[in-house]
């Protein structure tokens, strides 16, 4: 891997990339390409329920407890940088200005592949339309004539990771990636996220049920390399390869 190697992980909310690639996030920091991680609000409002029970509790607290989370988790991952953008929930504010901030940062990282949330989420429009934003302002960062004498963004590879209820989401993976080697830092991030306990065990569960399907798509019986904990990943935009 090249030494100066980058990617962009473009979060919803501040949990969405501990549950969804936390995995790669770690094993590609670990292999020394620098991963920021964008996170476009702190998932205050709609997914910080188990914190809005609590007696006394403010929309400012609630960012603050998401903002240390998030900081922790990417802290155990090995982020090389956390930004919080703080554009609001259900729903995301994507005006104009919003989307030029999204752009600005990346212009600023210039990376090698980027992954964010699907193409359709029913259960919340918040990520789908993440992703359809994601997708324009990757085309807004390419244009020369955006900002001129900045450094357009060449044509990075565009990963949707897995959401939550997969069966609804019209979203099929095409890659899998062994994240065994970094399990023990996905949990760790996973466990830094305390308003979100309920969802632990479930994507404990999905990395085992992604291990078989990296395993049967490696060789599967007939000599398919081992892998206890995977991620899945559906790739945008066609790949070009010297050797399958």
């Amino acid at each position: 891997m090249p030494a100066d190697r980058t990617a962009l992980v473009i979060s919803a909310h501040a949990a969405d990339f501990v549950w969804r690639c936390a995995g790669a996030i770690a094993l590609h920091a670990d292999k020394g390409c620098d991963v920021t991680v964008l996170c476009l609000s702190f998932g205050e409002r709609g997914e910080s329920a188990r914190l809005w029970k609590q007696d006394g509790m403010t929309l400012d607290r609630v960012k603050d407890v998401r903002r240390g989370e998030a900081e922790a988790a990417a802290e155990a991952l090995g982020v090389h940088d956390l930004i919080c953008l703080d554009l609001g929930d259900y729903p995301l504010d994507f005006r104009r200005a919003n989307k030029e901030k999204i752009v600005d940062v990346i212009r600023k990282v210039q990376p090698a592949f980027m992954l964010t949330h699907s193409q359709y989420d029913p259960y919340n429009t918040d990520h789908m339309n993440t992703m359809q934003a994601v997708l324009e302002c990757r085309m807004i960062a390419q244009a020369w004539g955006h900002n001129p004498g900045e450094k357009v963004l060449g044509a990075p590879q565009l990963y949707l990771f897995e959401p939550h209820q997969t069966e609804q989401m019209g979203w099929k993976p095409d890659t899998f990636l062994d994240i065994t080697a970094v399990w023990s830092k996905k949990r760790a991030a996973i466990e830094c996220m305390q308003g979100q306990h309920h969802l632990w065990d479930y994507y404990t569960r999905l990395a085992q049920q992604r291990a078989n399907h990296f395993k049967r798509n490696s060789g599967g019986q007939s000599g398919g390399r081992d892998c206890l904990y995977a991620e899945a990943f559906q790739s945008v935009f066609p790949r070009t390869v010297d050797e399958l």
